[in-house]
């Protein structure tokens, strides 16, 4: 059975910049957490209707701990949104993950601490976040970049999502290589988290600029030139990211007729008596929640 879809684009660094001329009706919808980061942009590409917010603004002007993430993630489900496709500029923690790559990330470790992760504070609600990335969508993206030519497309990664907005020192880049991390970045949480009480289904493409501190840097690149070179891989990736959303979206029928476990996340996870959740928070959050109480 084929169902509709809609898919929301959040541009992180680098394909924020490569989708902000994308020609439709912009929108910016209030929710009960503010406007969201900037403009929506309302289009279409292959048929398919998209969504694409800018994660950091328009400018880039909010850094990482104050996207308003809730905003963000409310106005995309207001608007229909049943996928999110997000990016973000990330370090690799590992030598086979070379800048320039896309990486179609499996797993998150949060190490966030400053920000409202969750939508729900006057109830009790505890969603399955034990797959963070929607893997109907991530099957859905390989098969896409298999497709690809002239990109490394890597098929699994663990995410570090750390507080920023400094970066790592050099022993808790070892120290992320040690917990199992592939990747280090400052985005993908609370967004993924949000997305999962929201009942969207959610995917990270990472792009991968740089080697994190763990790695010495060549010996005589000065500081401007590894400027100069991490741009260059960070355009190169979000040239890769685009070219791997727009095949994806080429051929939506496998997300049309394999529903994501996330459309489903609150089903088991309103603990609260619901007779006892106060009626105007249920209606608050009616975009999200309301077709469990009649």
């Amino acid at each position: 059975m084929s169902t509709p879809i809609k898919i929301g684009i959040i541009g992180g660094t680098g394909l924020e910049e490569a989708l902000g001329a994308q020609a439709g009706e912009r929108v910016s919808p209030q929710t009960p957490f503010g406007p969201p980061a900037g403009p929506i942009t309302l289009a279409q590409w292959q048929g398919v209707p998209i969504a694409i917010l800018p994660r950091h603004g328009l400018g880039h002007v909010y850094p990482p701990s104050f996207v308003p993430y809730r905003a963000n993630i409310f106005a995309l489900k207001t608007l229909g949104v049943t996928h999110i496709i997000a990016s973000g500029a990330t370090g690799s923690l590992r030598e086979h993950i070379h800048p320039g790559d896309l990486v179609i990330a499996d797993q998150v470790i949060d190490k966030t601490f400053r920000r409202p992760a969750t939508f729900f504070e006057k109830a009790a609600v505890h969603v399955e976040f034990s797959e963070p990335f929607c893997p109907v969508m991530r099957q859905w993206l390989l098969a896409a970049a298999a497709k690809l030519t002239g990109t490394r497309v890597h098929r699994s990664g663990t995410y570090v999502c750390m507080e920023g907005p400094a970066f790592s020192t050099k022993a808790e880049s070892n120290l992320h290589r040690q917990w199992g991390g592939d990747l280090i970045g400052m985005t993908c949480l609370p967004e993924a988290k949000l997305a999962r009480e929201a009942e969207m289904a959610y995917a990270l493409i990472a792009l991968p600029t740089d080697y994190d501190c763990w790695r010495p840097h060549p010996v005589g690149l000065g500081q401007q030139e590894l400027l100069k070179e991490i741009i260059g891989n960070l355009k190169k990736a979000a040239a890769a990211g685009v070219a791997l959303v727009q095949a994806a979206l080429a051929d939506v029928t496998f997300l049309q007729t394999h529903p994501s476990p996330a459309h489903s996340a609150l089903q088991l996870a309103i603990w609260s008596d619901k007779a006892r959740i106060d009626p105007a928070e249920i209606e608050r959050l009616r975009p999200l929640w309301g077709h469990y109480f009649t």
